[in-house]
């Protein structure tokens, strides 16, 4: 469609709440979303300069608009979702679930059953759920198995067949798990009244079955039937023990909706809880990938209403951490202290831990989606021009002020690259000067990767603050460096990361990923350092020690290392093995000095 069909299409857009639809050249709908005024939010699409490159890319591919005027926001909420899931358009949050979730059914017929099932069928009985895993559905249906006896056979259990004596008891009225109504054993009204107890336990109330059940152990006890009285009791206990695992607030909170986010770069965790009487009766974790840098409220707002429809919620109100629009009849709150704030609180827990497990599980199924993502986060912590694959940090080491070295630890894609680790002996310094050796080491490194012309790492660490960084920039300004390639120092005492000329240090979350690898960094290019440090010191002690033994030289020392790689293994050699290497005489000297004894 030509520009000016566009431009008249955008003109006569209404005022009005509702939900549009943009068209590429082909005719295939490529974006969907929801708007108070459609005429305001499709307008600015193209009257401003977006920063994201994928909304730039989409606007330019609009050849249609089409809209839907509805009479709220709620409806607009909800044509937006159905249509994005109908037409999964390109530049539109996923919302993906081909999962079958399972039901409790309590079956419409006399003398009604109760079991899990994954399909729902409209014949009138009714069904509790969706749940969000068979486990809960398991552990309900074993708690309602252990209060109640129900029948667990398909017979029609019709009044006349009944009646007719056309069914006999099974193994379960045998051991005590059904009351045979199947041979008029049990009356309706009885079982019908079990029926409802196991209704409201399922909506979360418990209150009427332990009142039940109490009343029922009080009239036992009273007219002597112990046995029966001790039975009644240990029900109350399943059902106590239950309940205290599944209360977690007050029990007063009832029909409410708790939501709430955590997101980063890529994607959004959306985390769902269902309230019943204080108790947590579903719970959900809503992963979406985001397209064109949603924000988190329009990602919540988009996950909420997706939600409720796939769990047949019709709860009021909602707990939520910040203001989202959903139209009207349901009633938004802010929680902020008491069991409002906990259940809220727990509900961003439960996000948080579901995106540290995803995150696990990616970085083995998704290695590739993994490195982005920390990557992605390095770049917007370290206020970074480009992703940092190609990270290097350097560590002087020179304890007590001898052998002066450094390390230069390698990292890639976030991971050690162990073979391009280096060791550096400081060769133009005097004493134990740090800054004169970070220096003088930075400059050795980076000369030599113009000089082979291999690539330039992305960022530069250096292990100390604002002097050792000082020190090391003048090495890149005399390279021509300074700007080509991003450093940061990092001080040990409260993890300050230094920026050059700037005076005050960023402090990131302590718990953040990149904090971890910035740390991993640091204690790499320390502990090689040492490492290199105590080989050093060594060797010279060792070689110190031969050098006094009388009639050995330097060059029967080397000798010696080269065959046996060690002074220890020179100590423990036996004579035969000395004498040939060094002959008869000194072999001698060397087995006598070692064995004096």
């Amino acid at each position: 469609m030509d520009k000016p069909a566009l431009d008249i299409q955008l003109k006569t857009l209404p005022d009005s709440p509702g939900v549009y639809q943009y068209f590429d050249i082909e005719g295939t709908i490529i974006y969907v979303g929801k708007a108070k005024n459609l005429k305001k939010r499709v307008a600015s699409y193209f009257n401003k300069v977006h920063e994201n490159g994928k909304t730039r890319v989409l606007v330019k591919k609009i050849a249609q608009v089409k809209h839907i005027v509805v009479a709220t926001e709620t409806d607009a909420l909800l044509l937006e979702n159905n249509l994005i899931k109908k037409h999964r358009p390109r530049y539109n949050v996923l919302l993906k679930d081909d999962k079958s979730y399972p039901w409790i059914c309590i079956k419409k017929e006399r003398f009604p059953r109760v079991f899990p099932t994954r399909r729902v069928i409209k014949d009138g009985s009714d069904y509790y759920g969706p749940y969000t895993s068979m486990k809960t559905v398991g552990t309900l249906l074993n708690l309602i198995k252990g209060l109640y006896q129900l029948r667990t056979c398909n017979y029609d259990l019709a009044k006349e067949k009944v009646n007719a004596g056309k069914y006999k008891v099974c193994l379960e009225y045998h051991i005590g798990n059904c009351k045979g109504a199947c041979v008029g054993a049990e009356t309706e009204q009885s079982y019908n009244e079990n029926i409802i107890a196991i209704r409201e336990i399922l909506k979360g109330n418990f209150k009427d079955s332990l009142g039940q059940f109490k009343k029922q152990m009080k009239q036992y006890a009273e007219s002597m039937a112990f046995e029966l009285a001790q039975k009644v009791k240990e029900k109350i206990v399943i059902l106590e023990n239950y309940q205290a695992k599944s209360t977690i607030i007050n029990p007063k909170i009832s029909n409410v909706d708790v939501f709430s986010i955590v997101s980063d770069e890529s994607y959004g965790y959306i985390n769902f809880l269902q309230i019943s009487y204080g108790s947590i009766i579903r719970s959900h974790t809503l992963e979406i990938k985001k397209k064109l840098e949603e924000t988190d409220k329009e990602l919540l707002e988009l996950a909420i209403t997706e939600i409720r429809q796939r769990f047949n919620s019709n709860s009021k109100e909602i707990y939520v951490p910040f203001k989202v629009n959903l139209g009207e009849g349901i009633k938004v709150t802010l929680p902020q202290l008491g069991d409002k704030k906990h259940i809220l609180d727990l509900s961003i827990r439960n996000a948080k831990y579901y995106r540290l497990e995803r995150f696990k599980q990616v970085k083995i199924t998704d290695p590739d989606r993994h490195v982005k993502r920390i990557m992605t986060q390095m770049k917007t912590d370290l206020r970074l021009n480009e992703e940092p694959r190609h990270i290097e940090c350097f560590d002087n080491s020179n304890i007590q002020g001898t052998h002066p070295v450094a390390a230069c630890v390698v990292f890639k894609n976030g991971k050690p690259s162990k073979k391009e680790y280096r060791h550096f002996n400081i060769k133009t310094v005097e004493g134990p000067d740090d800054f004169a050796s970070m220096e003088e080491v930075v400059y050795r490194r980076y000369k030599r990767l113009i000089e082979e012309e291999k690539p330039l790492p992305q960022l530069i660490i250096i292990d100390g603050g604002k002097g050792q960084l000082s020190s090391a920039l003048k090495s890149l300004d005399t390279l021509n460096l300074r700007g080509k390639i991003a450093i940061i120092g990092i001080a040990k005492r409260l993890e300050e990361l230094f920026y050059p000329n700037d005076p005050i240090p960023l402090y990131l979350d302590k718990k953040s990923e990149t904090l971890k690898i910035i740390q991993q960094l640091r204690n790499e290019a320390h502990r090689f350092g040492i490492e290199h440090h105590r080989n050093r010191r060594s060797k010279t002690a060792l070689n110190t020690e031969m050098e006094t033994i009388p009639g050995i030289g330097e060059k029967t020392i080397i000798t010696l290392l080269k065959t046996f790689k060690s002074a220890k293994r020179i100590a423990n050699a036996k004579l035969d093995e000395l004498e040939g290497v060094v002959g008869v005489s000194r072999a001698e000297k060397i087995y006598n000095y070692y064995h004096k004894e």
